[in-house]
């Protein structure tokens, strides 16, 4: 019975997390063998004052954001980077 956690910052839609978990079923069968019945994949949300990455909340790294200009083309590697990959 393999099980996949996925944890990230709340804030996708229904639809975005049916396509994600859909995914991350359709990997698990292909690289890994997995029978999609005994699939489990578990979402965690984890609010941003709750996930700290290098010392530092995820609630003060988004607050820093949002009070600096990114140059332009850069938001999403951007937005990646400051919520940990998330």
């Amino acid at each position: 019975m393999p099980v996949v956690i996925i944890e990230m910052y709340p804030g996708r839609t229904p639809e975005q997390k049916r396509a994600l978990v859909k995914a991350v079923t359709e990997a698990m069968i292909e690289h890994a063998g997995a029978r999609p019945d005994h699939l489990h994949v578990i979402l965690h949300e984890v609010a941003p004052e709750n996930w700290a990455l290098a010392g530092r909340l995820g609630s003060e790294r988004e607050a820093e954001a949002s009070s600096v200009s990114h140059p332009a083309g850069s938001g999403e590697a951007n937005s990646l980077e400051e919520k940990g990959g998330s």
